[in-house]
């Protein structure tokens, strides 16, 4: 699954493993071994260092980033493609949509030079709001901003690696940029991996991966992490639990990503959030994820080899021996129209 390398924190694990223990739940059937395997780092790609050139113009108090971020911070003073020292009346007024080049440029050459958590954050919002419009989205990746910006998913300050993510997710929604994405998915699924259970930087993590996860193309990248999500799912809240699963369901809907989605070592808990008393949107997300699983159909060798491969997604939804059956006929009383009619779509 791409490259990288990723060193799994003991201390970390222990902590996640304490967490599932004292919900019950079977987290601990992940090891975190799909992660152990010696890969080149994607951080080493591309300029995502930050430079400390001194040349650069000292941060100072201006407008274009409080005028897009909503925030009082600071920037450096602009320049115009002349070499012109550009005022701040002159950029007051600028949104997003019809920011100039140099402006970009300019938020760019801030945040690399940044010493400050609290600035870098700023810019990072305001490249994230610029990045919302497709003229910008395509002007960042023209000047390596993506992996300019990618470059801060290991900065120390869990805030920072928030905002890096928030800002990506929009970059994200560009085709194009998605092929400069790709290489940093190894270092999206350590953060989440990694990243306190329910925190904000595995929210925006799993946002990132669902965009990215639209379409086939690059769906092949996580399918080591199928044992990881199913995992994460049995522990979340509620909004995790969304989140997640619209990854799995984007996953799922591609036939050719199957055969490594059902061999998936898979927590038998998984079933037990097939209940009426889970959250409508996370039930409903479920019932679409089952749907697709229920729709492919092995040959009798292949299903007779998955009921060999203990734990595995297979044994624990699709057997015959599985509860889930079950479970869904307890839901077809359910009074929310649209998770009936998922369930009309499996049991039919």
């Amino acid at each position: 699954m791409g490259d990288g390398s990723i060193t799994p924190r003991i201390g970390n694990m222990k902590a996640l493993l304490g967490i599932v223990a004292g919900a019950g739940a079977s987290y601990g059937i992940y090891k975190l071994i799909s992660f152990k395997r010696n890969k080149k780092s994607a951080t080493s790609e591309g300029p995502g260092a930050r430079s400390t050139q001194p040349s650069h113009v000292p941060l100072k108090p201006g407008s274009l980033l409080a005028k897009v971020s909503g925030l009082d911070v600071v920037c450096a003073r602009p320049v115009d493609t002349d070499g012109r020292d550009v005022s701040s009346g002159e950029i007051i007024h600028q949104s997003p949509v019809n920011m100039e080049p140099q402006h970009l440029k300019m938020l760019l050459s801030c945040l690399q030079t940044s010493n400050n958590p609290s600035d870098r954050c700023r810019i990072l919002l305001t490249l994230g709001n610029a990045a919302a419009f497709t003229v910008n989205q395509n002007l960042l990746r023209e000047f390596e901003g993506i992996h300019i910006i990618a470059g801060f998913l290991s900065d120390p300050a869990a805030e920072v690696r928030v905002q890096t993510l928030n800002a990506l997710n929009n970059l994200c929604m560009n085709i194009p940029n998605q092929e400069q994405l790709k290489v940093y998915v190894p270092q999206v699924l350590e953060l989440i991996e990694m990243s306190p259970v329910n925190s904000d930087l595995q929210l925006g993590a799993l946002r990132l991966l669902t965009n990215l996860s639209v379409t086939d193309k690059h769906q092949h990248l996580l399918k080591e992490s199928i044992t990881l999500l199913l995992s994460l799912l049995v522990v979340s809240n509620e909004t995790l639990q969304v989140q997640t699963l619209k990854v799995l369901v984007n996953l799922s809907s591609n036939p050719d990503m199957m055969d490594d989605i059902v061999q998936a070592q898979a927590p038998a808990s998984v079933v037990l959030l097939f209940d009426a008393r889970t959250a409508p949107a996370v039930l409903l997300r479920l019932l679409t994820f089952a749907g697709n699983l229920k729709a492919w159909r092995p040959s009798a060798q292949v299903a007779d080899e998955l009921r060999r491969k203990q734990d595995c997604l297979f044994r624990v939804m699709l057997d015959e021996s599985s509860q889930l059956h079950s479970r869904l006929v307890q839901l077809l009383s359910h009074p929310d129209r649209e998770i009936q009619a998922q369930m009309s779509r499996i049991l039919t």
